[in-house]
């Protein structure tokens, strides 16, 4: 089996080990700097939203994330319609990270689906692990946020700015927190707010 999939089997992999990923790795990063650069100029901002739909492994209606912006392979991120992450996004997508649609997410946020042993001998070997991130429709999450291996965000819950999200969050509510957790569900009362 080799290390790619390994991958994207959830099993702790040797990224450095396999060619393949190295070079998808550079790809993407030379993917992402070429919209960065892109993005500041006036007439690219189109060109570079376009290399975005190309970077990304779907992309729905709407597609628009400021610079700058880095993930690792890009392939294995999907993002539903009308998808907005403001700048300073971070994707670390190796275990996979779904979007769904109407997704609103703050600047300087972190999706990391990779992460490494407890163990510092198969850290050591150069191992780590990814797991998949899932965000439902109709969420958004504030500046600063991070989710972290494996967490699933349920439809039309908010994440508050800062919080560390380390364990699934169900639909619905507002959480909040190192480590984020569910503070209230959110009530017909919130829509009159604005």
């Amino acid at each position: 089996m080799t290390e790619k999939e390994k991958m994207l089997r959830g099993m702790l992999y040797a990224p450095a080990r396999d060619e393949t990923l190295l070079a998808e790795l550079a790809a993407c990063k030379a993917q992402c700097q070429q919209f960065n650069q892109r993005a500041y100029q006036a007439e690219g901002i189109e060109s570079a939203q376009m290399l975005l739909r190309r970077l990304l492994g779907a992309a729905g209606e709407g597609l628009r994330i400021e610079p700058p912006f880095w993930c690792d392979y890009g392939w294995n991120i999907s993002v539903g319609r009308n998808f907005y992450m403001n700048h300073g996004g971070v994707i670390l997508d190796a275990g996979g990270v779904t979007f769904g649609d109407n997704v609103l997410v703050g600047p300087q946020c972190g999706f990391y689906t990779s992460g490494h042993p407890l163990d510092a001998a198969k850290r050591a070997q150069g191992l780590e692990y990814a797991y998949p991130i899932r965000v439902g429709s109709g969420v958004w999450i504030g500046g600063g946020v991070r989710v972290m291996p494996g967490v699933s965000i349920g439809d039309g819950a908010v994440i508050a700015s800062g919080s560390v999200v380390t364990k699934d969050i169900p639909a619905g509510v507002l959480a909040a927190g190192v480590p984020c957790r569910p503070i209230r569900p959110i009530t017909a009362a919130d829509r009159m707010l604005p």
